[in-house]
């Protein structure tokens, strides 16, 4: 079968390659986290697949690099418009496919797609430099097209992520090739759907769908792809480098997280409860959770009260009913991987003072693979429930006495994607935010994200940023062309 009804939806189960679907010898199971069924047979992609797409995208770069500003952003906010008016569709079908909650799809996650291209469509018609004179020599910047881009991202919010490297990248004038997750593809077929009826040029935009090992490895090592940009694990990142590295392509590299949520004793208490239950978001699977929650010891007691109670509080459930402040991890390989990091901080010496467990009755009811919010207390930075990304419902809570040695905790990673501080007075929060190491702050808030603002991590968690001028900057060429004064006719 070509296709696969999920949630009502038709979805295309074949490759988009060069403007037209592609079937694979081979198929993969798609698996919905909700229940265990097996919602899709998608083609299989390999090398073959990845070598026409890539060529695909090469030859479509030649016209699409040379296509008016104004004419690229116009196609993108038509992409946008497609994306709008599906907004349903693509929340059910990412709902049934990764698990997440519906609602965050409907209110959140989609509406942010279509403005991922917005974005970065009006973006390019003001992206400028002011010229600049050495000695009497004028200079001028520019950003040229680098050419096939590849887009590699994770399951936890596919669409989302695919479309904050897609969109730029597209604005910028190169073609691309974009391999979804295995685990949650769906959507993606989907968006090269919505992207055709808006008139974008075959070849411009392709998808390959398979494993990483048979897809995404010669996706990376290819000769005439010019720029990677890939979210997932620090591993997947080292052997996606190292392929880089032998044709010299540049990489933009969002990675993972370890971040700290620093709580200090001037907080506004409510507050702090609030944004540590936060965390649980999208069952913990988000890069940016700020998993270890480090307490001023004269708060702790009060604070430790009260967040328990109200994360024993959460609603896991079915992520297709609105009652549900909780869904399932992925799939079966997740939950037994969640499960081996909880069950190795025990045996460390760590104390669970909430959840610990599969929720057995509720997976033994629908088939799915929901866990239980954790948390740990009694762990200490030799633990590797404290140094290594768990991707999970599990939180490590610690205490600190002074604010120096709140700043060292929580700077004491290999980590630095973000973090979170919490704390009642101005000046202390500029001096505070200041020490700690990493790509995003928030300060007394969590998650506000501006498409302008640079994006990405310190150490392990990251190489480059993205995100307004930076990411044209990644997906360019940058140019500075300097003319001379005299010898015009």
């Amino acid at each position: 079968m070509t296709t696969a009804v999920v949630a009502g939806v038709e979805v295309d189960t074949r490759h988009w390659i060069g403007g037209r679907r592609v079937a694979s010898a081979d198929t993969f199971e798609d698996v919905s986290p909700l229940d265990g069924s097996v919602i899709a047979h998608v083609s299989r992609g390999g090398q073959a697949e990845v070598d026409a797409a890539v060529a695909a995208a090469k030859e479509a770069f030649a016209a699409w690099s040379r296509t008016p500003a104004a004419e690229r952003a116009a196609i993108l906010h038509r992409v946008a418009d497609g994306v709008e008016a599906r907004i349903e569709d693509l929340a059910q079908v990412e709902t049934r496919d990764n698990g997440s909650l519906l609602r965050s799809h409907r209110r959140g996650v989609m509406p942010r797609v279509a403005t991922n291209f917005r974005y970065f469509a009006d973006h390019l018609l003001e992206l400028a430099h002011p010229d600049f004179e050495t000695r009497g020599h004028r200079n001028h910047v520019s950003w040229d097209p680098a050419g096939v881009t590849a887009v590699i991202t994770p399951w936890n919010a596919p669409l989302m992520l695919a479309t904050w490297r897609i969109g730029p990248a597209l604005a910028a004038g190169n073609t691309v090739v974009a391999k979804p997750p295995e685990w949650a593809p769906l959507t993606a077929s989907l968006l090269a759907d919505i992207a055709h009826e808006a008139g974008l040029p075959a070849g411009v935009l392709n998808v390959v769908q398979g494993l990483g090992t048979e897809a995404g490895a010669p996706l990376v090592a290819h000769p005439d792809v010019r720029r990677i940009s890939f979210t997932g694990s620090v591993p997947t990142a080292q052997r996606i480098g190292e392929s880089a590295a032998r044709n010299v392509t540049p990489v933009s590299f969002e990675l993972g997280g370890k971040s700290p949520l620093l709580v200090l004793d001037d907080a506004d208490l409510d507050l702090a409860v609030h944004l540590a239950v936060e965390q649980f978001d999208n069952s913990g699977q988000v890069c940016l959770a700020a998993v270890r929650i480090l307490v001023q010891e004269g708060i702790y007691a009060e604070f430790r009260e009260r967040f328990l109670a109200r994360a024993a509080a959460i609603t896991q459930g079915d992520s297709r009913d609105e009652a549900s402040d909780m869904g399932p991890l992925v799939g079966r390989t997740h939950l037994d991987r969640v499960d081996g990091f909880v069950k190795r901080a025990v045996a460390d010496g760590a104390t669970v003072v909430l959840g610990g467990e599969p929720h057995h009755e509720l997976n033994n009811a629908t088939g799915g693979f929901y866990y239980r919010p954790t948390v740990f207390e009694g762990v200490d930075r030799s633990m590797e429930i404290t140094c290594q990304e768990v991707f999970g419902p599990v939180l490590t809570l610690q205490t600190f006495a002074t604010e120096e040695d709140g700043v060292a905790m929580a700077n004491d990673t290999e980590y630095g994607l973000a973090a979170t501080l919490v704390t009642g007075d101005r000046e202390r929060a500029e001096r505070v935010s200041a020490q700690l190491n990493a790509g995003t702050v928030w300060v007394n808030c969590f998650f506000v994200r501006d498409l302008s603002a640079p994006f990405g991590g310190n150490g392990r968690s990251g190489i480059g940023r993205e995100g307004g001028t930076w990411s044209f900057d990644f997906y360019c060429d940058v140019k500075n062309s300097v003319f001379a004064p005299k010898g015009w006719v």
